[in-house]
């Protein structure tokens, strides 16, 4: 009895152990306050979203994205990838210094019919990247053209008589 007592209190000290070590209070870290600006580079685009409209299979898909670096330090963009292989960025590959603008060149590819609504991810040094910008759009097919039948040579001749 007397083992079954001791046994009993070694697991009862055991888990109000582990349930103490695990209550323990954390030291809390000294924190910044929320009003004190932060420096950096940002990126401010003129319009994140282009309406290409209906447009006819096979038309010119190339729209470019003017932004610009309204933040304290260069802004580097580091990669921009389509949503899609039909949706290619091009974006400058040097820094923007604060106050300056640029573009991104988004070309999409209308032999594609349909409606769309592709997406571009630029990742940058900016306080707000991951950016997405977005094109959207109606391609229509283009009407085919009426091609006769081309005349076969030999065509309704008659047969030679034996």
């Amino acid at each position: 009895m007397k083992k079954v007592v001791s046994l009993l209190t070694i697991c009862f000290i055991t888990s109000v152990s582990i349930i103490a070590a695990q209550t323990k209070e954390k030291p809390v870290a000294a924190s910044t306050p929320s009003s004190t600006p932060v420096s950096g580079a940002e990126i401010s685009f003129e319009k994140e979203i282009h309406d290409y409209g209906t447009i006819d299979q096979g038309a010119n898909g190339v729209y470019e994205f003017k932004f610009k670096n309204p933040g304290k330090e260069p802004l580097i963009i580091t990669n921009a990838t389509g949503s899609c292989g039909c949706t290619v960025p091009v974006w400058p590959k040097e820094p923007i210094l604060p106050g300056a603008t640029s573009t991104i060149k988004v070309s999409y590819d209308t032999k594609r019919v349909g409606p769309f609504n592709k997406t571009v991810t630029i990742v940058s040094n900016a306080k707000e990247s991951p950016k997405t910008i977005t094109i959207k759009g109606v391609v229509n097919a283009k009407p085919e053209e009426e091609t006769f039948p081309a005349k076969k040579v030999g065509a309704g001749a008659p047969l030679e008589k034996n």
